[in-house]
């Protein structure tokens, strides 16, 4: 599914026009896409929760040459997904 398939799926199951329904989606996203940015963290009961992880620098390897490179610290966001979810898709 992709974003324009959501937006679909949205507006069969409301009232909203496909114009709403995209407006709807935009801010949704927007909204878990600035928490995230600032540091914060997104939980969604059921679902999972959005944060970020913080990755310590390390020496990796270049695949090509197999040169050792130093890989610099990152953020980077991170989905765990939640209890009830992880059970219906094991079911």
């Amino acid at each position: 599914m992709n974003k324009s398939d959501l937006i679909s799926a949205i507006k069969e199951k409301t009232s909203l026009s496909r114009k709403d329904a995209e407006k709807v989606i935009d801010t949704f996203f927007d909204t878990i896409t600035q928490s995230i940015v600032s540091g914060g963290r997104v939980e969604i009961r059921g679902f999972g929760s959005f944060m970020v992880k913080d990755y310590k620098p390390y020496v990796g390897r270049n695949p090509k040459t197999g040169s050792q490179i130093q890989v610099p610290p990152k953020k980077l966001p991170f989905f765990k997904v939640g209890k009830e979810l992880k059970e219906m898709v094991d079911s």
